[in-house]
């Protein structure tokens, strides 16, 4: 007979009716690093950018910007803290921020590492650009009956 084996889960993954707000602090803290100042500080650089936008937590346990569909992920690694944009690859990235995911046709990726500096600028206005991009998705018309 085997033995049910409980393992203590990653109190950032259950969302106990909190919002997705809460649970991104709950990370930020909960990670206490050098990762978490960056995730803290790559969120803030995202609301300065758009005050609209929505925060969202999803895929148990990665924190999502959205303003009128996913602007970007921000997920935390060993090694790295990395913001996905959904449509990054149809983004204008003059300042070269885009290092990683960088063959595929939709996503693009931002690698930063411990003590890496962020060009919030540039930063700043790809999300600008991204919030955008989603804003030109074409909207359902209402046909007449």
């Amino acid at each position: 007979m085997k033995k049910a084996v409980t393992t203590k889960k990653n109190s950032a993954t259950k969302t106990d009716g909190a919002s997705p707000s809460k649970m991104i602090d709950g990370r930020i803290k909960e990670l206490g690093d050098w990762r978490g100042e960056m995730l803290g500080r790559i969120r803030s650089l995202i609301k300065d950018a758009d005050p609209d936008v929505v925060e969202e937590w999803k895929w148990r346990g990665v924190p999502v910007w959205e303003h009128d569909g996913i602007i970007c992920t921000g997920e935390t690694y060993k090694a790295v803290v990395k913001m996905t944009f959904a449509r990054g690859a149809a983004l204008e990235d003059p300042a070269g921020l885009f290092n990683a995911s960088l063959d595929g046709n939709v996503r693009r990726a931002i690698d930063i590492r411990e003590g890496e500096e962020i060009n919030e600028k540039a930063l700043k206005a790809l999300i600008r650009a991204a919030v955008e991009l989603n804003g030109l998705k074409k909207k359902p018309t209402k046909r007449s009956a």
